[in-house]
C-alpha cells in the first residue's frame, strides 16, 4: 500500500546527501517529520498509536481532498535526529512497517533548515529595490 521501502530509502539518502551540499551541518539535531496519511481516519489513528509508543510525537491529523476529490487525513510523526543515514533509514524501516501494518501510506520525511544567511540577502535585495 505504501510506498515501495526501496524507494523510500533511496530518497532518504538522496535528501540527506542534497542537505549536506546545501550546508546543512551534520551534528545539529533537526525536526525530523515523516508523513503518513490514509482515506480511513481509524487506520491512521492505530499508526499514530503505534508511533507514539516507539517516541515519535505526532501531530492532529489534517484533512484535505486529493485532486479527485476523494477525502484523506494526514499526520507528521515527528523525531530529532542528525543529518546521519543509519539513523534515518532505521527511522525509514520503522515507520514503514508500521504503515504497512496499519494499511496507511508512508511518503517518507522531510525538515526544515534554518538560513539566516537567506534572510539577510532578502533584506539587502529589498533595500536595492
Amino acid at each position: 500500500m505504501s510506498r515501495d521501502l526501496n524507494d523510500l530509502l533511496q530518497q532518504s539518502e538522496e535528501t540527506v546527501s542534497a542537505l549536506i551540499a546545501d550546508g546543512a551541518e551534520t551534528e545539529l539535531l533537526y525536526e525530523i517529520e515523516h508523513h503518513l496519511a490514509c482515506q480511513d481516519f481509524t487506520k491512521l489513528e492505530k499508526a499514530a498509536v503505534e508511533l507514539v509508543k516507539q517516541g515519535y510525537h505526532v501531530d492532529d491529523a489534517d484533512e484535505f481532498e486529493d485532486e479527485r476529490g476523494k477525502r484523506w487525513f494526514a499526520f507528521m510523526a515527528v523525531t530529532g535526529a542528525r543529518l546521519d543515514n543509519d539513523i534515518l533509514n532505521r527511522q525509514v524501516r520503522e515507520i514503514a512497517a508500521i504503515a504497512a501494518q496499519c494499511e496507511v501510506e508512508y511518503d517518507g520525511w522531510g525538515t526544515m533548515i534554518e538560513d539566516d544567511e537567506l534572510e539577510d540577502d532578502e533584506d539587502f535585495d529589498d533595500a536595492e529595490e
